[in-house]
């Protein structure tokens, strides 16, 4: 279905005579087509390679370390350097920002899949995860300027969303089933003619305006530093005990953490402007999307590998554990934010945080003896939990703040997100490293407490309408 049959471009689509610095036609309908696959592709990619793991670790005789390393290698830049992203799109044009991000994800895909070692694949895999953090606020801002009706601006982001949703669930299965069918190096080669689809589509896109920009490199290598650092400590000290290097790794994070603070105080356009945090309309969503994604990113590692390491299911059959709990996902993720207009955020975000924990704790039944079927409707209100909360989430945090600083509070939430699916990869596959079905259960218990504590402090926090 196109852009214009799905009735985004109505009334905002460029005259068919709108053409390029260059003479060529430009499309409202392009840009949001290369968007939406650009999304899709990093969103596919999560999804994909958690299915892919154990292959991963067989092929290349990898530690249990080492595949927490390839998860969150990628989850991490996308993280630390998503505060800096939006700058750089300001700074060269949104098109051009998109476009330098797709290509490197192409080459940095190419590279996981012909990786020869577990270590060469991590270092391709920080290369994918700065890309995608370039890609995710450019995409966004391709779409604001190629749709300046805020109704069909509406209906683009709301197919962008789609996007990533339908990637949540096509991810496990095609992960599973390439990975069953062939190898795990083509859950990569897959991002290739995606990416390449996406960039022909962005060819047709208007150029983007430039506006100068103040880079804060500073404040960004500290950032990198202390949430490796923090990542590292957490990984390695789960596995090893918090001493030598892992307890050297924790000082550096504490050490760049405080650095960060006091160099974000101090400067005149800060990258992460402190006082977004006295609001609560701030705090809470950052704290509260940080739950929900290291519950659910978390779950999808720990269930990955429990299918296959423990049930001895295939890639393909684990893939297709996760559709019910994604189709049904994507449902409540369009439902969302109808709720927020009749209920208000608390609301929506409360039931959310809970529905989620109430996933955590479902899970807790599961072991080897049980049906499929049944472990797999268990797993569904970990992803309504999400669902409900995270849209939720995002329309406070945008109503909270100038419309100045929309950009800004959207990358502290994503980036809040990002390290909580990280950090989640590297405690749960610490809870892991012993005994497995006690460690599953230990973080998915973990898991589901601090999202009861966090849904309680939100009723606290938050005013009822």
């Amino acid at each position: 279905m196109s852009a214009t049959q799905s009735g985004v471009s109505t009334g905002a689509e460029p005259a068919s005579g709108d053409r390029d610095g260059r003479g060529r036609p430009v499309s409202a309908g392009a840009a949001l087509v290369a968007a939406v696959l650009g999304f899709f592709v990093i969103t596919i990619d999560v999804s994909g390679v958690n299915v892919a793991l154990p292959a991963i670790r067989a092929d290349v005789n990898g530690s249990l370390s080492g595949l927490q390393w390839v998860a969150d290698s990628y989850t991490l830049m996308f993280a630390a350097l998503m505060l800096s992203a939006g700058a750089l799109s300001d700074s060269v044009g949104a098109r051009r920002a998109y476009g330098w991000g797709i290509s490197v994800f192409i080459l940095a895909s190419l590279a996981c899949g012909v990786a020869p070692t577990l270590g060469a694949l991590t270092a391709a895999r920080v290369v994918q995860g700065s890309a995608a953090a370039v890609m995710v606020p450019t995409s966004l801002a391709l779409i604001r300027q190629a749709f300046p009706e805020p109704t069909a601006r509406a209906r683009g982001i709301a197919l962008w969303t789609v996007g990533g949703a339908v990637a949540i669930a096509a991810g496990p299965v095609l992960g599973g089933l390439l990975t069953t069918e062939w190898t795990w190096r083509a859950v990569f080669f897959v991002n290739v003619p995606a990416g390449l689809a996406a960039l022909l589509f962005l060819l047709r896109a208007e150029h983007s305006p430039r506006h100068p920009v103040a880079f804060d490199l500073p404040g960004q290598l500290l950032a990198v530093l202390g949430l490796a650092a923090l990542t590292f400590a957490v990984i390695e000290g789960g596995h090893d005990g918090f001493t030598g290097v892992a307890l050297v790794a924790a000082v550096v994070a504490v050490v760049s953490g405080a650095g960060f603070v006091a160099v974000e105080a101090r400067r005149r356009k800060p990258m992460l402007p402190l006082e977004l945090f006295r609001q609560r309309g701030v705090t809470v969503p950052v704290v509260a999307g940080f739950f929900c994604n290291a519950a659910f990113y978390g779950g999808v590692f720990v269930l990955s590998l429990f299918f296959q390491d423990q049930r001895g299911q295939s890639a393909l059959s684990a893939g297709l554990m996760f559709v019910p709990m994604a189709v049904v996902t994507a449902h409540f993720n369009y439902y969302s934010p109808r709720a927020v207009t009749r209920f208000g955020p608390r609301v929506v975000i409360v039931v959310g945080l809970l529905t989620t924990a109430l996933g955590c704790g479902e899970l807790l039944a599961v072991d080897t003896e049980m049906s499929a079927w049944a472990t797999a409707l268990l797993m569904i209100p970990l992803g309504i939990g999400g669902a409900l909360a995270m849209p939720a989430l995002t329309s406070l945090m945008l109503d909270s703040v100038d419309a100045g600083r929309a950009g800004t509070a959207a990358a502290l939430l994503n980036t809040s997100r990002q390290m909580g699916g990280a950090l989640s990869i590297a405690v749960f596959g610490a809870l892991l490293a012993g005994d497995f079905a006690p460690g599953m259960r230990e973080s998915l218990a973990l898991a589901g407490g601090m999202l009861v504590i966090m849904a309680l402090g939100s009723v606290v926090l938050l005013p009822r309408r």
